[in-house]
């Protein structure tokens, strides 16, 4: 018995297993940055009835589900990712009706919100943290990590800190409070103290919060940094960095309880509840093994991890060391991604969020190709295994801003950088170099609604001023222009609805050693994906991959650029010209 492969026009559709029909499969996430989103009081910040205003915006693109970032109560030491009260909402983004209503809006739409859920750490305004302070007996002392002075030191004294780990905004992750004789552990700012998920109150008061949310109706959670809430019990110090301070995240990251504190919080807070759900936790330094555990269904942990490891591939011994990024690197790890969850889990997909910079800038170019690039970045995602991520703003091709010096940025992490760096004897310039290429503040200005004043966001002075661009890259002329990445981003996120394979089907890495073409197939039982993508400046032809001259006549589902001249190759792609061919392959099978 043997069989050959017929082609067939693209006109049929395949079928799900019942089994593999997780909604979330096929869904299309927008992440909103609250602050920068839209204003709708004129006080310069974003808030949630300026969300509420763009809804029917976002209905339009056509995503799924929105994650909004935190909205809780903050001193914003850090945008609201340092939480004094997990149950209220922040002033200057409104009231706990506001969100009922943007709530009510969102699903009355169809769509679906996710919270950000903040739980490694709270602010250290946060009425858990001013008890466990007040005084070293108090019963919250140990709902945080707190611990006297390295032994034959002296508290508050250079090298007194329990441990030489390093915080990820410069520094120690240890701070003195002399008023009680110990440390408090920090892995990010000062003020945001770490939860010891190791004392059972802690967890018991997390999934409280958490069963109220979802009482009101959230649709879950994106969990930050979430694979750090287990720490080594005996805090051991870290492999010394260049300077003063180790790296303590072997301690710290995919921590000894991780999946028993995961398992809880899924018994405790999701299982037996009606309805569809989604948890997502971002976990730095997650691997492709490790992942697989986590999104394992039958383990009952979560649906998707966030990881970094493709968004760390430009970087040297820093975030701030930055170099090339070389797209055989780039197809290597994505591809290991896909294989490695291909049977077990899912990943999210993302190029950028609210803590990395502008994707077209970064991955594309944000000058002549400006619209192509963005495009084809969008199809390049859009089209693996997972479910994508839509920053705000990325639909539209924004670009990073043009900071020229310190005082432009508002970003604690940037600014405790440049301190730091400055004093250890680096030129400021150069530092700055690092800041205005990686800096979070690139993906956190303004919104660009319209080409007026403050890009439409707001009628006040912004928190941070908007890009100078808005005038030509905005969400009013995209709508106009048929040709735009918004109508481009809301193609791919109806072809995901619409074609299985998408979602569901298999995945296959062409041409990995190439240096200027990403190419893929999807397959989902007869129907086939090819995914061709010229990630460069210069003409490429792709008559390398399989069969290419059958997926030459194959239909063409979409593109992001006019198509060939007859007299050129089929398969000749134009600089940051990205295609998706479709076909239908049945197996004939006959008797010899």
């Amino acid at each position: 018995m043997s069989s050959d492969q017929v082609l067939a026009p693209a006109t049929e559709s395949s079928e799900v297993p019942a089994e593999d029909r997780q909604w979330w499969k096929s869904a299309v996430v927008y992440q909103i940055y609250p602050r920068s989103f839209a204003d709708s009081d004129g006080d310069g910040v974003g808030d949630l009835g300026g969300i509420a205003a763009k809804v029917d915006y976002l209905a339009e693109l056509g995503v799924d589900v929105i994650w909004l970032s935190p909205v809780y109560p903050s001193p914003q030491d850090d945008a609201g990712y340092d939480i004094s009260n997990y149950r209220d909402i922040e002033p200057v983004f409104g009231t706990l009706a506001d969100f009922d209503a943007l709530l009510a809006a969102v699903h009355g739409r169809g769509m679906k919100l996710v919270m950000d859920l903040v739980v490694n750490h709270t602010s250290d305004e946060h009425p858990w943290f001013v008890e466990s302070k007040s005084s070293a007996d108090n019963p919250k002392r140990d709902w945080y990590w707190w611990r006297p002075a390295r032994e034959g030191m002296h508290g508050g004294d250079p090298g007194g800190e329990p441990t030489n780990w390093g915080s990820f905004f410069s520094g120690s992750t240890w701070q003195y409070d002399p008023d009680t004789g110990e440390y408090y552990l920090h892995l990010f700012s000062r003020k945001q103290p770490d939860l010891n998920w190791e004392n059972t109150d802690v967890r018991r008061a997390v999934y409280e919060m958490m069963r109220w949310w979802l009482d009101r109706g959230v649709d879950g959670f994106r969990m930050d940094v979430i694979n750090m809430i287990s720490k080594d019990t005996s805090l051991p110090d870290g492999h010394p960095h260049i300077g003063q301070w180790g790296d303590g995240s072997p301690y710290y990251i995919n921590g000894p309880r991780l999946h028993e504190y995961l398992q809880e919080m899924h018994r405790e807070v999701f299982a037996g509840r009606q309805g569809q759900l989604l948890t997502v936790g971002e976990m730095p330094g997650c691997t492709v093994e490790e992942a697989r555990l986590f999104t394992d269904p039958a383990r009952a942990e979560v649906d998707m991890v966030f990881q970094f490891e493709h968004v760390s591939l430009d970087q040297g011994a820093s975030k701030w060391d930055v170099h090339p990024l070389r797209l055989v690197d780039l197809k290597a790890s994505l591809g290991r991604w896909q294989a490695g969850l291909a049977e077990v889990g899912w990943n999210s997909l993302y190029w950028n969020n609210h803590d990395q910079p502008r994707a077209v800038s970064r991955f594309g170019d944000d000058g002549e190709y400006r619209v192509r690039s963005a495009k084809l970045l969008g199809t390049l995602l859009h089209l693996h295994r997972g479910t994508p991520y839509v920053y705000q703003g990325e639909e539209l091709g924004m670009t990073n801003a043009p900071f020229q010096q310190i005082s432009d940025f508002r970003d604690i992490e940037s600014i405790n950088h440049f301190a730091e760096a400055v004093a250890a004897g680096q030129s400021p310039d150069s530092v700055l170099i690092g800041l205005r290429t990686m800096g979070r503040d690139n993906a956190r200005t303004p919104v660009q609604w319209d080409d007026s004043a403050n890009a439409g966001f707001t009628t006040g002075e912004p928190w941070i001023p908007a890009n100078p661009n808005h005038r030509q890259i905005n969400a009013a002329a995209a709508l106009a222009d048929p040709d735009s990445v918004w109508h481009h981003y809301r193609a791919l996120i109806d072809l995901r609805h619409r074609e299985p394979a998408v979602a569901h089907g298999d995945f296959t890495m062409l041409l990995p050693e190439h240096e200027q073409i990403y190419a893929f197939t999807r397959r989902l039982d007869d129907a086939e994906l090819l995914v061709l993508a010229n990630v460069s400046g210069r003409t490429a032809i792709a008559d390398q991959i399989p069969h290419a001259a059958q997926w030459e006549n194959s239909e063409l589902l979409l593109t992001n650029a006019p198509a060939p001249e007859p007299s050129q190759p089929r398969l000749s792609l134009l600089p940051w010209e990205a295609r998706v061919y479709r076909r239908v392959v049945r197996s004939v099978i006959w008797q010899e």
